[in-house]
């Protein structure tokens, strides 16, 4: 049996909550790759500038390290995971403090190419 070749690529600390980005990377999940970067393109959401680097860099990554062929690749994984939360406050009555959490988030996108 042989093995599926697939290449990946990160993007860490990114300074948006994981819960907007999830919603785009359930949109992707399955899709072709040009596909995807079109959507990325076309799609009006605060994450897809992120998420679309990081499929050029998965797709990118592809082809220059593994000699895929680009025209075959499809998103076989897109996850995002939780990073480090900035708290910080704002000031209210009496001399309390509200916290605000600055949400980060760690994408991560896999291609693979199809048979």
């Amino acid at each position: 049996m042989e093995e599926i070749k697939t290449a990946r690529a990160q993007a860490k600390f990114v300074r948006i909550a994981p819960r907007k980005i999830q919603i785009i990377c359930d949109m992707i999940r399955g899709k072709d790759a040009a596909y995807a970067a079109a959507l990325m393109e076309n799609t009006p959401k605060a994450g897809c500038e992120y998420v679309g680097k990081v499929l050029k860099s998965a797709v990118a990554n592809a082809e220059n390290n593994y000699e895929m062929n680009p025209d075959k690749l499809y998103v076989e994984q897109a996850y995002v995971d939780a990073g480090p939360i900035l708290k910080r406050g704002q000031p209210r009555a009496h001399g309390r403090m509200y916290r605000i959490n600055k949400r980060t988030s760690h994408i991560t996108v896999v291609v693979a190419e199809k048979e």
